[in-house]
Protein backbone atom coordinates (compact mmCIF):
# COMPACT_ATOMS: atom_id res chain seq x y z
CA UNK A 1 0.00 0.00 0.00
CA UNK A 2 1.62 3.31 -1.00
CA UNK A 3 1.90 5.86 1.59
CA UNK A 4 -0.72 9.03 0.56
CA UNK A 5 1.06 12.37 -0.17
CA UNK A 6 -1.50 14.38 1.81
CA UNK A 7 -1.36 18.15 2.34
CA UNK A 8 -3.57 19.62 4.72
CA UNK A 9 -2.18 21.40 7.35
CA UNK A 10 -3.13 25.05 6.37
CA UNK A 11 -1.98 28.11 8.61
CA UNK A 12 -5.58 28.38 10.90
CA UNK A 13 -5.14 25.01 11.93
CA UNK A 14 -1.17 25.74 13.36
CA UNK A 15 -2.62 29.02 14.90
CA UNK A 16 -5.49 27.02 16.41
CA UNK A 17 -2.93 24.98 18.29
CA UNK A 18 -1.36 27.03 19.61
CA UNK A 19 -4.47 28.87 20.79
CA UNK A 20 -5.24 25.51 22.23
CA UNK A 21 -2.17 25.60 24.44
CA UNK A 22 -2.48 29.16 25.37
CA UNK A 23 -6.10 28.75 27.28
CA UNK A 24 -5.68 25.81 28.45
CA UNK A 25 -4.87 27.20 31.84
CA UNK A 26 -8.43 28.54 31.22
CA UNK A 27 -10.51 25.13 31.38
CA UNK A 28 -11.02 22.70 34.23
CA UNK A 29 -11.51 19.88 32.10
CA UNK A 30 -11.01 18.84 28.47
CA UNK A 31 -13.51 17.07 26.37
CA UNK A 32 -11.47 15.04 23.26
CA UNK A 33 -13.84 13.82 20.61
CA UNK A 34 -13.45 11.26 18.54
CA UNK A 35 -15.11 9.51 15.67
CA UNK A 36 -16.17 5.87 17.14
CA UNK A 37 -15.17 4.50 14.13
CA UNK A 38 -11.72 5.44 13.83
CA UNK A 39 -11.06 5.98 18.34
CA UNK A 40 -6.90 5.71 17.70
CA UNK A 41 -6.76 7.04 13.95
CA UNK A 42 -9.27 10.17 14.90
CA UNK A 43 -7.01 11.30 18.27
CA UNK A 44 -4.74 14.25 17.15
CA UNK A 45 -0.87 13.31 19.31
CA UNK A 46 -0.16 16.52 18.74
CA UNK A 47 -3.03 17.57 20.86
CA UNK A 48 -2.50 14.66 22.72
CA UNK A 49 1.06 15.93 24.24
CA UNK A 50 -0.52 19.05 24.95
CA UNK A 51 -3.32 18.16 27.38
CA UNK A 52 -1.24 15.26 28.95
CA UNK A 53 -1.34 16.60 32.27
CA UNK A 54 -4.60 18.27 32.35
CA UNK A 55 -8.36 16.47 33.16
CA UNK A 56 -9.72 15.03 29.84
CA UNK A 57 -12.51 12.92 28.40
CA UNK A 58 -12.64 10.86 25.56
CA UNK A 59 -15.91 11.00 23.59
CA UNK A 60 -16.88 8.29 21.01
CA UNK A 61 -19.17 10.05 18.80
CA UNK A 62 -21.18 8.84 15.65
CA UNK A 63 -21.44 5.74 17.32
CA UNK A 64 -24.25 4.82 15.95
CA UNK A 65 -21.65 4.60 12.71
CA UNK A 66 -19.77 2.08 14.80
CA UNK A 67 -19.40 -1.53 15.91
CA UNK A 68 -20.79 -1.53 19.24
CA UNK A 69 -18.57 -4.26 20.25
CA UNK A 70 -15.78 -2.86 19.21
CA UNK A 71 -16.82 0.17 20.96
CA UNK A 72 -17.18 -1.45 23.98
CA UNK A 73 -13.96 -2.65 23.65
CA UNK A 74 -12.42 0.50 22.60
CA UNK A 75 -14.04 1.93 26.22
CA UNK A 76 -12.37 -0.99 28.14
CA UNK A 77 -8.94 -0.21 26.48
CA UNK A 78 -9.33 3.69 27.45
CA UNK A 79 -10.37 2.98 31.12
CA UNK A 80 -7.41 0.89 31.82
CA UNK A 81 -5.06 3.51 30.41
CA UNK A 82 -6.37 5.93 32.72
CA UNK A 83 -8.84 7.63 30.80
CA UNK A 84 -12.48 7.84 31.30
CA UNK A 85 -14.30 7.68 27.74
CA UNK A 86 -18.05 7.77 26.84
CA UNK A 87 -19.80 6.85 23.58
CA UNK A 88 -21.97 8.94 21.82
CA UNK A 89 -24.47 9.46 18.70
CA UNK A 90 -25.00 13.35 19.24
CA UNK A 91 -26.84 13.40 15.91
CA UNK A 92 -29.53 11.76 17.28
CA UNK A 93 -29.38 13.04 20.57
CA UNK A 94 -28.16 9.59 22.69
CA UNK A 95 -25.68 9.51 25.36
CA UNK A 96 -25.62 13.24 25.70
CA UNK A 97 -26.88 13.39 29.09
CA UNK A 98 -24.49 11.56 31.00
CA UNK A 99 -21.23 13.76 29.70
CA UNK A 100 -22.47 16.31 32.26
CA UNK A 101 -22.18 13.67 34.90
CA UNK A 102 -19.15 12.13 33.99
CA UNK A 103 -17.60 16.41 33.83
CA UNK A 104 -18.84 16.30 37.42
CA UNK A 105 -17.43 13.01 38.46
CA UNK A 106 -14.16 13.52 37.13
CA UNK A 107 -13.89 17.13 38.95
CA UNK A 108 -15.36 15.80 42.13
CA UNK A 109 -12.20 17.30 44.30
CA UNK A 110 -12.55 20.64 42.46
CA UNK A 111 -16.17 20.84 43.04
CA UNK A 112 -15.93 19.92 46.41
CA UNK A 113 -13.96 22.05 47.58
CA UNK A 114 -15.23 24.70 46.22
CA UNK A 115 -18.58 24.36 47.52
CA UNK A 116 -17.10 23.98 51.06
CA UNK A 117 -15.50 27.24 50.59
CA UNK A 118 -19.29 28.92 49.85
CA UNK A 119 -18.27 29.49 46.07
CA UNK A 120 -22.09 29.57 44.60
CA UNK A 121 -23.24 28.93 41.37
CA UNK A 122 -19.65 27.77 40.00
CA UNK A 123 -19.61 27.09 36.44
CA UNK A 124 -17.03 24.53 35.01
CA UNK A 125 -15.17 25.32 32.07
CA UNK A 126 -14.48 22.57 29.42
CA UNK A 127 -12.67 22.99 25.84
CA UNK A 128 -13.64 20.92 23.61
CA UNK A 129 -11.17 19.64 20.74
CA UNK A 130 -11.09 17.32 18.07
CA UNK A 131 -10.12 16.85 14.72
CA UNK A 132 -12.25 17.76 11.72
CA UNK A 133 -15.68 16.09 10.74
CA UNK A 134 -15.69 14.12 14.51
CA UNK A 135 -19.27 16.02 15.21
CA UNK A 136 -17.86 18.26 17.54
CA UNK A 137 -19.75 21.03 16.72
CA UNK A 138 -23.21 18.98 16.48
CA UNK A 139 -22.10 18.11 20.22
CA UNK A 140 -21.96 21.64 21.03
CA UNK A 141 -25.25 22.58 19.57
CA UNK A 142 -26.79 20.12 21.45
CA UNK A 143 -25.42 21.17 24.81
CA UNK A 144 -26.27 24.63 24.22
CA UNK A 145 -29.64 23.89 22.85
CA UNK A 146 -29.83 25.63 19.77
CA UNK A 147 -27.63 26.53 16.30
CA UNK A 148 -24.29 28.08 17.78
CA UNK A 149 -21.61 26.04 15.93
CA UNK A 150 -21.78 25.86 12.28
CA UNK A 151 -22.52 22.31 11.51
CA UNK A 152 -21.38 20.14 8.49
CA UNK A 153 -20.16 16.92 6.77
CA UNK A 154 -16.76 18.09 5.41
CA UNK A 155 -13.67 19.25 7.49
CA UNK A 156 -12.57 22.64 7.96
CA UNK A 157 -15.77 23.91 9.27
CA UNK A 158 -14.96 25.61 12.57
CA UNK A 159 -12.47 28.44 12.05
CA UNK A 160 -12.48 30.26 15.65
CA UNK A 161 -12.14 29.83 19.64
CA UNK A 162 -15.42 30.63 20.92
CA UNK A 163 -16.96 30.59 24.61
CA UNK A 164 -20.17 29.17 24.71
CA UNK A 165 -22.78 29.42 27.77
CA UNK A 166 -25.21 25.77 28.47
CA UNK A 167 -28.14 25.98 30.96
CA UNK A 168 -26.52 22.63 33.15
CA UNK A 169 -23.62 24.82 34.64
CA UNK A 170 -20.89 24.14 32.04
CA UNK A 171 -19.09 26.80 29.65
CA UNK A 172 -17.49 25.46 26.74
CA UNK A 173 -14.45 26.87 24.83
CA UNK A 174 -15.10 25.63 21.02
CA UNK A 175 -11.95 25.23 19.33
CA UNK A 176 -11.41 24.40 15.11
CA UNK A 177 -10.55 20.85 14.12
CA UNK A 178 -6.96 20.34 14.31
CA UNK A 179 -5.09 17.95 12.39
CA UNK A 180 -1.82 17.17 12.60
CA UNK A 181 1.35 18.17 9.72
CA UNK A 182 2.54 14.37 9.25
CA UNK A 183 1.38 11.13 9.26
CA UNK A 184 3.44 8.53 9.57
CA UNK A 185 0.94 5.05 8.93
CA UNK A 186 -0.29 5.27 6.02
CA UNK A 187 -2.88 3.32 6.85
CA UNK A 188 -4.15 6.08 9.15
CA UNK A 189 -4.02 8.61 6.38
CA UNK A 190 -6.41 5.82 4.63
CA UNK A 191 -8.79 5.91 7.62
CA UNK A 192 -9.26 9.62 8.01
CA UNK A 193 -10.03 9.98 3.91
CA UNK A 194 -12.55 6.90 4.34
CA UNK A 195 -14.29 8.72 7.61
CA UNK A 196 -14.14 12.01 5.86
CA UNK A 197 -12.14 13.90 8.07
CA UNK A 198 -9.76 15.17 5.49
CA UNK A 199 -11.15 16.80 1.84
CA UNK A 200 -11.91 14.21 -0.56
CA UNK A 201 -10.01 16.21 -3.66
CA UNK A 202 -6.81 15.64 -2.04
CA UNK A 203 -6.44 11.70 -2.15
CA UNK A 204 -6.86 8.78 -4.65
CA UNK A 205 -10.31 7.19 -4.52
CA UNK A 206 -9.51 3.72 -5.62
CA UNK A 207 -6.44 3.62 -3.46
CA UNK A 208 -8.94 4.42 -0.07
CA UNK A 209 -11.45 1.98 -1.68
CA UNK A 210 -9.29 -0.98 -1.97
CA UNK A 211 -8.17 -0.01 1.59
CA UNK A 212 -11.80 -0.53 2.59
CA UNK A 213 -12.25 -3.27 0.74
CA UNK A 214 -9.11 -5.16 2.30
CA UNK A 215 -10.31 -4.21 5.86
CA UNK A 216 -13.58 -5.69 5.50
CA UNK A 217 -12.39 -9.14 3.67
CA UNK A 218 -10.48 -9.40 6.93
CA UNK A 219 -13.11 -7.92 9.64
CA UNK A 220 -16.39 -7.91 8.21
CA UNK A 221 -16.42 -10.47 5.73
CA UNK A 222 -20.11 -11.12 5.74
CA UNK A 223 -21.23 -7.19 5.97
CA UNK A 224 -19.65 -7.39 2.84
CA UNK A 225 -20.88 -10.39 1.24
CA UNK A 226 -24.29 -9.44 2.07
CA UNK A 227 -24.05 -5.57 0.85
CA UNK A 228 -23.01 -6.52 -2.51
CA UNK A 229 -24.30 -9.63 -3.34
CA UNK A 230 -21.30 -11.19 -3.51
CA UNK A 231 -20.18 -14.97 -2.95
CA UNK A 232 -17.28 -16.39 -1.18
CA UNK A 233 -15.48 -17.16 -4.57
CA UNK A 234 -16.14 -13.54 -5.59
CA UNK A 235 -13.26 -12.41 -2.54
CA UNK A 236 -10.74 -15.71 -2.20
CA UNK A 237 -10.28 -16.26 -6.19
CA UNK A 238 -9.27 -13.03 -6.31
CA UNK A 239 -6.84 -10.14 -4.76
CA UNK A 240 -8.55 -6.89 -3.41
CA UNK A 241 -7.76 -4.64 -6.80
CA UNK A 242 -9.63 -7.16 -8.65
CA UNK A 243 -12.54 -7.02 -6.30
CA UNK A 244 -12.82 -3.38 -7.02
CA UNK A 245 -12.53 -3.68 -10.84
CA UNK A 246 -15.34 -6.80 -10.50
CA UNK A 247 -17.60 -4.32 -8.45
CA UNK A 248 -16.95 -1.37 -11.15
CA UNK A 249 -18.73 -3.67 -13.28
CA UNK A 250 -21.38 -5.31 -11.09
CA UNK A 251 -22.40 -1.44 -10.38
CA UNK A 252 -23.08 -0.92 -14.23
CA UNK A 253 -19.87 1.69 -14.34
CA UNK A 254 -17.87 -0.07 -16.81
CA UNK A 255 -14.21 0.79 -16.42
CA UNK A 256 -14.78 3.61 -14.57
CA UNK A 257 -13.24 2.86 -11.09
CA UNK A 258 -12.84 5.59 -9.54
CA UNK A 259 -16.91 6.37 -9.93
CA UNK A 260 -16.70 3.03 -8.56
CA UNK A 261 -13.92 3.70 -5.55
CA UNK A 262 -16.13 6.85 -5.03
CA UNK A 263 -19.66 4.47 -4.24
CA UNK A 264 -18.11 2.51 -1.96
CA UNK A 265 -16.30 5.40 -0.09
CA UNK A 266 -20.12 7.19 0.57
CA UNK A 267 -21.77 3.75 0.81
CA UNK A 268 -19.34 3.33 4.28
CA UNK A 269 -20.02 7.06 5.29
CA UNK A 270 -24.26 6.18 5.01
CA UNK A 271 -24.14 3.09 6.85
CA UNK A 272 -25.17 0.82 3.52
CA UNK A 273 -22.30 -1.55 4.34
CA UNK A 274 -23.57 -1.51 8.15
CA UNK A 275 -21.45 -0.57 11.27
CA UNK A 276 -18.17 -0.70 11.05
CA UNK A 277 -14.94 0.23 13.34
CA UNK A 278 -11.93 0.30 11.45
CA UNK A 279 -9.40 0.70 14.62
CA UNK A 280 -9.28 -2.53 16.39
CA UNK A 281 -7.71 -2.87 19.97
CA UNK A 282 -4.44 -3.98 19.86
CA UNK A 283 -4.06 -3.53 16.19
CA UNK A 284 -2.81 0.13 16.02
CA UNK A 285 0.49 -0.32 17.64
CA UNK A 286 1.11 -2.83 14.82
CA UNK A 287 3.52 -2.01 12.00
Amino acid sequence: MKTMALQWYPGHMNKAKNQVQDRLKLVDIVLEIVDARLPFSSRNPVLEQIIDQKKHIIILNKSDLADPKVTADWKLNFEQEGTKSIELDAKHNKGLGKIKSLIRSELSDKIDRYERNGVQNYRIKAMCIGIPNVGKSTILNRFVGKNVAITGNKPGVTKNQNWLKTNIGIDLLDTPGILWPKIDDPKVGMKLALSGAIKDKIYAPDDVAIYALNFMETHYMDQLLESYKLDKSDIFNHTTPEVLMNLTKKFGYKDDYDRASRRIIDDVRKLKLGRLTFDIPGEFYEE
